[in-house]
Formats: structure tokens, C-alpha cells, sequence
């Protein structure tokens, strides 16, 4: 059983932050999205394991279970060295770093957007309050005249 290498098929360009990978990044996505394989991920940090001791939990095949562990592989999440059986399967680390730069651009990005939102509604409360006033007020319809309060 061979490996495919990791290639690349497509890139997207993002605002001076380098280029993406988009094919390894999809194929690991796609693999994790399987609650099985990501249940042997999950296995697997703990330690390495052969196929055998990865099959024990499941109520399937060996053969199912060597078909998870392609995906896996295919995606660059887990390796088997060469040699004779048992093999022990393992975690590779640098899928994770990819899914994590991914992950971390696109929460920065979120983030600042967050922030600038903040920053427009801290300005637009100090217009509307002037400032002096804080917002404690707002919440209670009391404090604003609601119709409904008596």
C-alpha cells in the first residue's frame, strides 16, 4: 500500500497572508468529517496503536477499518512505517499545523471584525449618551420610557 503525497491541486491567495493549500486542506477536513475516523484521531493522541487495537471498539469489519485509516492517511493525519505486521499507526503533526494556520487566519479575521464592531457601537453609544452617560440605563424599559411599564 502506497501513500499519495500530499499536493497541491489549488491555492487561494488572502490579503498578503501567503498561499493555502486548499487540496491537503480539504482531504483532512473531509477525513475528520467522518465521527469514526475522528474517533481514532482522538484514540490515537494518546498513543500510537496498531490496526488491531484500533479495530477493538467498533463493530465492523478489519477490512472497514483499514478503509478509515486510507483516509486518514490519504490526508496525511496518520502514517504506518514499512515492515512486517503489526505496524503501529500514527498521528502526523503536520496535517494538524495545517488545519491550525487555517483555523487561526480565519479567528484573527473574525476577531478584528469583531472588534471593529465594537468600536463603532462604543462610539455610537457615547453619541447617542454623550459622555458622561454609560449604558447601565438601557437595558431597563423603565429607564427609557417603555410604553409597556407602568
Amino acid at each position: 500500500m502506497s501513500r499519495r503525497p500530499l499536493t497541491v491541486l489549488s491555492t487561494i491567495g488572502l490579503k498578503g497572508a501567503g498561499r493555502m493549500t486548499t487540496d491537503a486542506l480539504s482531504r483532512t477536513f473531509a477525513a475528520l468529517a467522518d465521527p469514526t475516523r475522528r474517533d481514532m484521531v482522538a484514540r490515537l493522541a494518546e498513543g500510537d496503536a496498531t490496526v488491531s487495537q484500533l479495530a477493538e471498539p467498533y463493530r465492523m469489519t478489519l477490512q472497514a477499518v483499514y478503509k478509515h485509516l486510507r483516509v486518514l492517511e490519504d490526508a496525511g493525519l496518520v502514517s504506518r512505517p514499512g515492515g512486517p505486521q503489526p505496524r503501529p499507526v500514527r498521528l502526523e503533526a503536520r496535517a494538524f499545523d495545517l488545519m491550525d494556520t487555517w483555523i487561526e487566519r480565519h479567528r484573527r479575521r473574525v476577531e478584528q471584525r469583531y472588534r471593529r464592531l465594537d468600536a463603532v457601537l462604543a462610539e455610537m453609544r457615547g453619541d447617542a449618551h454623550g459622555p458622561d452617560h454609560g449604558d447601565s440605563d438601557r437595558s431597563r424599559p423603565e429607564a427609557a420610557g417603555h410604553p409597556d411599564e407602568s
